[in-house]
């Protein structure tokens, strides 16, 4: 058989050859393996909503480094990086040879120093660790090239140099570099600021050395302005259409100028991010950045009105406040103050106050009277008693220490008065304040017994950040949701469970929230002491031993809490909300306002249930004839209260004796005259004659009597009743055998009634005068009605539960 001839048989093993060294180059490029990225330890960079950087935090091995994909970098740095660096990037196979001859007949002639290396040699360098300076480590080097060239395409390995390269210092990376440097993305840089990046990883030391300080370098760097203008010569080879014949200078920024913005905020994230899965997290996004939905803008804002304010306020001791910003309309956080100072240790700057649990004094407020007015206790204009009321051992003060007796709902919510709201806060029910708190997801609340009716007045604690959620519950009619820090992602909202898709629930109906806004709108700023205008709804608080200073309101689209106090708890005579809180909120207001980042309120239609109504001024009651003035309120359709009064009645009396004229004869008798009175409660008038405002009072008892004894029985259950004010409704007495303690039994009675008679089971126990207290000892534990009864036998009834203590 003939052979075949020598040059054939060299040529197919040749072939086979190249054929296995090809097949195996192509397994190893399909051979699974993780992209370059995975190998980098990355910052975390955070922006606000407009993309603006708040802080760049360090990769673990301490080195400023962001993995930013080469489509996202402008062109004019990748274009001027190969032009600079490695021209024949795209056909060598990560060593060129000719680069290597050319650098070491450059070398051995004494000539200036030329880097024969690639940028695929280079990125191996960097993966790996390697030490090149030697001629085994060149090797070494080669060959992780080589390696990296068989496992990765160009676009990839161009990519992973560009985000490893060396920028100077501790600053690796096109993308964390133009933020270090220039305070922009990679996507955004200008040829002058490309041509500088460029230049820079050949020599980062010795062209990166000025404004290390923290401020800009004044004078150009020469090292850095002589590689700029020989890359500058370079360029415009190569793009001849480029008719500037100069290029202008460029100031690198150094890396002490990062942003530091919001500390609270991106603290609070940051920890987030570290304590979610790498896998899962919810708050890193893809690029494993994080994107805000704080506005810079207005967080500086309240930054530096937070600082004018307390730096005027320093010598009555208030020096640390705290604030929260936010967008109702998609419960999207605006602004975080954490504290005055975040590097200040005297008042512990460090600590984020909007998540402090406080005592949040009065502010809880307006959801009693939105409750109230939701379950038909009341409208604005209902009479609310502010006189002093004791609910069994609690017994309330207001601030001043002074009762203004009759108020209307609205009046008695703008000036914050105490018992009416406790008052009304003992008549809630399904839900009542605890159970709505509850609702409201308030974190770490103790049991409600433990509370009480303290409650109202600040007795449990909630922070800045739970109170900007429910005074977000106004302006969104009543639904409650969640608050956000985080934009959605582009592909839209973070995606939920099924199981928590559901709707955001209804907590207060949009008639309640509608009302209690336009309540709380009403409330006089204390330095004009006139309504804000724009409208701005807003309330005070101070807790007890004056630890806290609150206000929290509502204006456009926005609600705004902030609080005036110490971290460590301790208090301080000048922490009240509406001297210590109320400037700095109204300030901030203004603040926003002035600069136009506050875009208005969303419109919002009246609700189909809510009318405009007339009520009696005085009784907040449908007006009758004998009313003297008349106004309008909200009401309710279905809600509302509508029980007519009985506070006006008018008399016949003699204009000569002032006596009250009696009988179907009285206007026919002589010098008679019509007079309209209001027929006040002994509590009512005890705080009138208290306040030196007694009211006018006609004791027509005589004639009642008379009405009694000619066949017309007088009303024992009507508005006129005696009323029982001790003991207390649904509480159990307990009734210790060995030092018994009697039961105070006290009611008030309408005007012009003078004796009370009290009975139990039936049984008279004793007559006291209205107001007056009468002691009464149980025999025995059990059940017990007690009734209170007066002069013309309109009565009273009270269950009474005794127990007996062992």
């Amino acid at each position: 058989m003939a052979r075949w001839p020598r040059a054939v048989r060299w040529a197919t093993r040749a072939a086979t050859g190249l054929g296995l060294l090809l097949a195996l180059l192509l397994a190893l490029r399909l051979w699974p393996h993780a992209p370059l990225r995975e190998q980098l330890a990355l910052s975390i960079p955070l922006y606000d909503r407009h993309g603006s950087l708040l802080r760049l935090t360090l990769a673990p091995d301490e080195q400023y480094r962001l993995w930013t994909p080469l489509d996202t970098i402008a062109p004019p740095l990748v274009q001027a990086t190969l032009l600079y660096e490695d021209r024949g990037f795209w056909w060598h196979p990560g060593v060129d040879p000719a680069a290597l001859a050319r650098s070491a007949w450059q070398m051995a002639r004494g000539g200036r120093r030329q880097g024969g290396s690639t940028l695929t040699m280079q990125l191996a360098r960097r993966l790996y660790r390697l030490d090149s300076s030697s001629p085994g480590g060149k090797l070494q080097q080669m060959a992780a090239a080589l390696w990296l060239e068989a496992r990765y395409g160009k676009r990839e390995l161009l990519e992973a140099y560009l985000n490893t390269a060396p920028y100077g210092s501790n600053i690796e990376g096109a993308g964390a570099a133009s933020l270090v440097y220039f305070h922009h993305d990679a996507a955004h840089l200008t040829l002058p600021e490309a041509l500088t990046l460029a230049v820079i990883p050949q020599h980062p030391g010795q062209r990166v050395a000025a404004g290390r300080s923290g401020t800009a370098s004044s004078a150009p760097n020469p090292a850095l302005e002589a590689a700029r203008q020989r890359l500058w010569a370079l360029w415009r080879a190569r793009h001849p259409g480029e008719a500037d014949a100069h290029l202008p200078p460029l100031a690198a920024l150094s890396r002490g100028q990062l942003p530091f913005e919001a500390p609270h905020l991106t603290d609070m994230l940051l920890a987030q991010a570290r304590q979610a899965s790498a896998r899962d997290n919810p708050v890193l996004e893809d690029d494993g950045s994080i994107h805000t939905t704080l506005d810079l803008p207005m967080q500086r804002t309240l930054e530096r009105v937070m600082g004018g304010y307390l730096k005027g306020r320093a010598g009555v001791g208030i020096r640390n406040a705290s604030a929260l910003l936010l967008d109702a309309s998609t419960m999207e956080v605006r602004a975080v103050v954490g504290s005055a100072n975040y590097r200040d240790e005297a008042i512990a700057g460090q600590v984020n106050g909007t998540l402090g649990k406080r005592s949040p004094g009065s502010t809880l407020k307006p959801f009693i009277y939105a409750l109230g007015l939701d379950q038909g206790l009341l409208h604005p204009r209902t009479l609310l008693k502010d006189a002093p009321t004791a609910f069994g051992p609690f017994t309330p003060e207001n601030f001043d220490g002074q009762f203004m007796g009759p108020v209307a709902a609205q009046d008695a919510l703008i000036r914050s008065r105490n018992i009416p709201a406790v008052s009304l806060a003992a008549r809630l029910t399904q839900p009542n304040l605890y159970q709505f708190l509850q609702l409201n997801h308030i974190s770490r609340l103790e049991s409600e017994a433990h509370y009480g009716l303290a409650l109202v007045l600040g007795g449990g604690e909630v922070t800045p950040e739970e109170l900007a959620r429910l005074y977000a519950l106004l302006p969104n009619g009543g639904v409650a949701r969640p608050l956000n820090y985080l934009r959605p992602p582009p592909q839209g909202p973070r995606a939920a469970p099924p199981e928590e898709a559901a709707a955001p629930p209804r907590l207060l109906s949009p008639e309640a929230t509608f009302i209690t806004l336009d309540m709380l709108r009403q409330t006089p700023r204390p330095d004009t002491g006139a309504p804000a205008q724009p409208a701005i709804a807003w309330k005070t608080g101070t807790s007890w031993g004056f630890r806290d200073a609150w206000t929290a309101g509502v204006f456009g689209r926005h609600v705004l809490v902030v609080w005036v106090g110490e971290f460590d708890g301790s208090g301080n005579p000048a922490f009240i909300g509406i001297d210590a809180a109320a400037p700095l909120f109204l300030r901030m207001v203004d603040a926003l306002r002035a600069q136009r980042l506050d875009p208005g309120e969303l419109p919002q239609p009246q609700p189909a249930n809510l009318r405009r109504v007339e009520v009696c001024t005085s009784t907040g009651a449908p007006p009758d004839a004998l009313c003297p003035a008349r106004t309008t309120t909200w009401f309710i359709a279905g809600k509302s209260p509508i029980q007519p009064s009985h506070l006006h009645r008018a008399l016949w009396v003699d204009a000569q004796t002032g006596q009250v004229l009696c009988g179907p004869q009285a206007a026919s008798a002589p010098h008679a005259k019509e007079v309209v009175v209001e027929q006040w409660g002994s509590d009512m008038q005890r705080l009138f004659k208290q306040a030196g405002l007694p009211r006018r009072t006609l004791d027509d008892s005589t004639c009642r009597h008379g009405a009694s004894s000619e066949g017309t029985a007088p009303d024992a259950t009507g508005a006129d009743a005696p009323t029982i004010t001790s003991p207390l409704r649904a509480v159990r007495y307990l009734l210790n055998p060995r030092k018994p303690q009697p039961l105070l039994l006290r009611a008030d009675a309408a005007a012009g009634v003078k004796t009370l008679y009290w009975f139990a089971n039936d049984s008279l126990l004793g007559r006291t005068a209205p107001g007056e207290s009468l002691p009464w000892l149980p025999p025995q534990p059990g059940d017990y009605s007690l009734r209170v009864v007066d002069e013309v036998g309109r009565v009273d009834v009270r269950g009474v539960r005794v127990e007996g203590q062992e």
